[in-house]
């Protein structure tokens, strides 16, 4: 609320009273008189102006107080100390404001608050002082109650400040956004709205290292099943670890360093492992139904189980893997896409390549005895220095 000093006309002499000034002109002049003890009808300026409506009266203004009769110049005296009093006083806009902001106060001026979006909701609170009350209850201290989070208000205040908004790393952004949206700062928002999408984007991509597949493996017991599907790990490093039995279905494991790891009974069905290295892995029993090896390299791996359980590849992608000197006996590979791979010196005794698309396949030096080999695609295959000769029933329908 407005408060302004008055005089009586003609009499500066005598010492000013501060009301506060009421919304009805009719009202101000009935304070002024109850103030002064006289009989008051008009109110002037210190320049002499009329005054007709409380909406030209500023705060801190100097009016004076008349009876009736007009303005008296012994009164302009006044006009150069209201000047002088005018020139080195803040603006309203400059004004210390006291906000309690969920129990928590803030101190800022009424120009931090206003200046920067003219249309939020701040703004419109304190633009001038009948809209400071603007719906809003005091404390004990006179400090502005709003009931919103402290926490996500004390970035707001800054940026309002100083224009940058500047989070710490322990604020989550969502929360800021949903203040500066309650707040109507609208400029505010727009640059919270790209901070969130790219926490959400960077959430979606994070990739498990082996701290975190080493912790998981120590939380659990050994009568447990440890699943990772569909997780990010890649270009983990999970090399020497003991990792059989566990659930990696639809996991991203491209370029994952897997070498000498224990991959026993694993299930990596449909699991993206382009460009791994699985080099001398243990793959015993491995179920890797439909999954992508493109470009991996399984060099010396053992997929021969003395129990008896066979590896499960079937569909697999592995155009271009190296798997010189693998032990893949009773391997299952039906239907796989093998281009280009190299299988030089892998023992494939009683393997299943039925329909397996092995162009330009490197069989040098393998071990074939017993696999199936038909409906299979050998066009451009290797075979030199194979230990045992394929026999015609093992070929039968293989595709020119």
């Amino acid at each position: 609320m407005k408060r302004v000093t008055l005089f009586r006309n003609g009499r500066i002499d005598l010492e000013g009273k501060v009301i506060a000034v009421p919304c009805d002109l009719n009202e101000v002049l009935s304070a002024a008189a109850e103030t002064l003890g006289i009989d008051a009808k008009k109110l002037y300026s210190t320049t002499g102006g009329l005054i007709e409506n409380t909406a030209v009266i500023r705060d801190g203004d100097t009016l004076i107080v008349s009876e009736g009769e007009p303005f008296l110049e012994s009164c302009s005296k006044l006009q150069s100390c209201e000047r002088d009093r005018l020139k080195y006083r803040p603006t309203s806009s400059a004004d210390w404001i006291r906000l309690n902001v969920g129990g928590q106060c803030f101190t800022t001026t009424r120009s931090t608050l206003t200046r920067h979006d003219p249309k939020s909701m701040l703004a419109c609170m304190f633009a001038t002082d009948e809209n400071a009350i603007w719906g809003n209850s005091v404390d004990d201290t006179g400090a502005y109650l709003i009931d919103r989070s402290p926490r996500y208000f004390e970035p707001i205040l800054n940026y309002l400040r100083h224009g940058e908004l500047i989070l710490d790393p322990a604020v989550n952004p969502q929360g800021v956004l949903e203040e500066a949206r309650f707040f109507g700062l609208q400029s505010l928002a727009e640059q919270l709205e790209i901070i969130v999408e790219d926490s959400r984007a960077d959430r979606d991509v994070v990739c498990l290292g082996r701290r975190d597949v080493v912790a998981a493996l120590i939380r659990t017991t050994t009568h447990t099943e440890l699943r990772f599907q569909g997780i990010n790990f890649t270009g983990a490093d999970l090399s020497k670890l003991d990792l059989s039995f566990i659930n990696f279905k639809y996991s991203i494991l491209q370029g994952a360093n897997l070498m000498q790891a224990n991959l026993s009974c694993c299930i990596f069905e449909r699991a993206d492992l382009r460009g791994a290295k699985l080099d001398g892995a243990n793959l015993l029993g491995v179920r890797m139904l439909c999954a992508s090896l493109e470009g991996a390299s399984l060099k010396g791996c053992n997929f021969e189980d003395p129990a008896g359980s066979r590896a499960n590849m079937e569909g697999v992608n592995m155009k271009a893997v190296q798997m010189e000197g693998s032990q893949m006996f009773g391997i299952n590979l039906r239907v796989a896409n093998l281009r280009n791979a190299n299988l030089q010196n892998c023992d494939l005794r009683g393997s299943v390549l039925a329909g397996a698309d092995l162009e330009n396949c490197d069989l040098s030096g393998c071990d074939l005895h017993e696999a199936n080999l038909r409906g299979a695609n050998l066009k451009g295959v290797t075979f030199d220095l194979m230990v045992t000769p394929l026999h015609m029933s093992q070929t039968l329908s293989v595709s020119q």
